[in-house]
């Protein structure tokens, strides 16, 4: 019976975008929600103003991430090219730097070249992108999955904090939504670090604090200043 191990790096590609993206959608909502009510808006005028957050700042996401994984995957499609033409143009030359590869990682130099050679007979590419490039299949850039799960958390998180807006009203809205919106990130930087293997604890408290700083920071921006930020 054939046996496959389930590795927490399989999950980087999708989990740091969506993290990313429900933290932001957490953090910025609540932060915009604070900083308005702050300066003394009307409730609807707090409502609209986190609404727009989230739309903004969803989009912003799915097109920040599909741009900067899309240069991470064009940089690993020219790198792929130009190992291919190099594959073509000297094969014995790209067998003999395959070899010295795994001869640094500790094989057998008689070894390593059989491996090589066994590697390279089964699918050159494949082998020089792993082993030498560091590419694969798990790790592979992905700009559309990214983009998608960025923006689905971002309004995921966003929608956290505005219903807290909705339920809460007057002098409780802002430490309601501060408190509650702390919780919704200690809860995720908690399932985010158990998830990849972390700590939770420490993930909960980096992500939380960090929330905080930026919620009391815009918090003070809006009483300051008395208008909508």
């Amino acid at each position: 019976m054939s046996h496959r191990e389930q590795h927490r790096t399989e999950r980087i590609g999708w989990l740091r975008a969506a993290v990313l993206g429900a933290n932001d959608g957490i953090v910025s909502t609540a932060s915009l929600v604070i900083g308005v009510a702050a300066a003394h808006a009307a409730s609807h005028e707090i409502l609209v103003a986190g609404v727009a957050g989230l739309i903004a700042g969803a989009m912003s996401m799915a097109a920040g991430e599909y741009v900067s994984v899309s240069s991470q995957s064009d940089t690993e499609q020219a790198d792929l090219a130009r190992e291919r033409k190099e594959l073509a143009a000297d094969p014995s030359a790209e067998l003999a730097e395959l070899t010295g590869i795994y001869v640094a990682r500790g094989l057998d130099p008689l070894l390593a070249k059989q491996v090589a050679e066994r590697l390279t007979a089964n699918d050159a590419l494949a082998a020089h992108a792993r082993d030498e490039l560091g590419i694969s299949e798990s790790l592979s850039a992905r700009p559309v999955q990214a983009a998608f799960a960025s923006a689905g958390t971002f309004a995921v998180g966003a929608a956290m904090p505005l219903l807290a807006a909705i339920l809460a009203s007057g002098p409780s809205l802002i430490p309601v939504v501060a408190g509650s919106s702390l919780l919704f990130l200690a809860i995720l930087g908690g399932l985010a670090a158990f998830t990849g293997g972390a700590s939770a604890i420490r993930g909960a408290v980096r992500v939380t604090f960090w929330g905080a700083l930026a919620m009391a920071l815009t918090a003070g921006v809006g009483a300051l200043f008395g208008t909508v930020v």
